[in-house]
């Protein structure tokens, strides 16, 4: 029951529902909000179920072998598969105290956490709960980014997606006053106000939806800017590397894990640090370095081991 409006956390779990599918397996995904859809619908053969259908969930959850919750639909996905006696699987998205304290609510089966960083503190919180209480397994998933789907030639913008002030808004706004000769490109988020600049060298692109990232934003865009004040992981960025696009991002531990040797780290209050890179990829050769660590990156990131074991995993719950 993954909500519609939690960009990252909606293309992660397609990208791994999407290899079950292929391996034979009926998936559904039923949707915690309101939005536009009033009827069910088949997404990468995967079944859609809005809520305006107003279809009985509990009759599905009866039905199924294995459940599937994140963000605010662990509890009432928790009590429903407590309830029938079905194994719970919890994909964590983020390090926030509310995530894991649901996922150790009892009865989840498995836990899935996007990054080795986030493992670690989930560990640490757990070490407070009894054994009894906690997942008895646990596996990392790298949200899957499937390079071929992104990889296209970069354009000539410096790029900020999502421009809530916790992503950056204000640190593109700055950097574009300070900088009127290149052009910006801001993509308005799904979430959080938007701080879109009023410039003769921003141009402000609606909310993109992931399958049109590669064509609406990455063909456009010379640098990817991510000074964001948290990122569990960072997908955007991982997006971006398929490219070549150098990514300048704030040294999160999830954006340091994600991004590695093919990121550059400068912190997000440093505006004139962030100047000082830019104007440093403007030269050919550095930006042709910038390019080969980022596409080395890509390759690092490959999810197929990930998304094998994830399967793995999933079929050997006990039904």
């Amino acid at each position: 029951m993954p909500p519609e409006h939690n960009a990252g956390a909606e293309h992660m779990l397609v990208s791994m529902l999407r290899p079950l599918v292929e391996r034979g397996h009926d998936v559904s995904v039923w949707l915690s909000r309101y939005g536009k859809a009033g009827k069910e619908y088949e997404y990468r053969g995967i079944r859609v179920v809005p809520l305006e259908s107003r279809l009985d969930f509990p009759t599905a959850v009866r039905k199924a072998n294995v459940l599937l919750a994140h963000l605010e639909t662990v509890p009432s996905t928790a009590s429903l598969a407590r309830g029938y006696g079905k194994p719970l699987v919890v994909v964590c998205h983020n390090t926030h105290t509310a995530t894991f304290r649901d996922a150790a609510a009892g009865g989840t089966a498995l836990a899935v956490y996007n990054s080795l960083w986030m493992e670690r503190e989930a560990e640490l919180f757990f070490a407070e709960y009894p054994k009894s209480i906690r997942p008895p397994s646990s596996l990392v998933v790298r949200p899957p980014v499937f390079a071929n789907e992104y990889a296209t030639k970069p354009g000539k913008a410096i790029t900020l997606v999502n421009c809530n002030p916790e992503k950056g808004g204000k640190a593109l706004e700055a950097l574009a006053r300070r900088m009127p000769d290149q052009q910006f490109l801001a993509v308005k988020g799904a979430y959080g106000e938007q701080i879109l600049p009023d410039l003769p060298n921003v141009e402000i692109v609606d909310h993109v939806r992931g399958e049109d990232m590669r064509e609406k934003v990455y063909a456009r865009t010379r640098v990817l800017l991510m000074p964001s004040s948290y990122e569990s992981w960072g997908r955007a960025g991982c997006e971006a590397l398929a490219s070549g696009i150098p990514v300048i991002a704030h040294p999160t531990p999830g954006l340091c894990e994600s991004l590695g040797e093919g990121g550059i780290f400068v912190d997000r209050e440093d505006i004139a640090g962030y100047e000082a890179v830019l104007r440093k990829l403007l030269t050919a050769a550095e930006y042709r370095l910038a390019c080969k660590r980022a596409k080395a990156r890509s390759v690092e990131l490959d999810p197929a081991a990930d998304l094998a074991a994830w399967c793995t995993a999933i079929e050997g719950l006990p039904l």
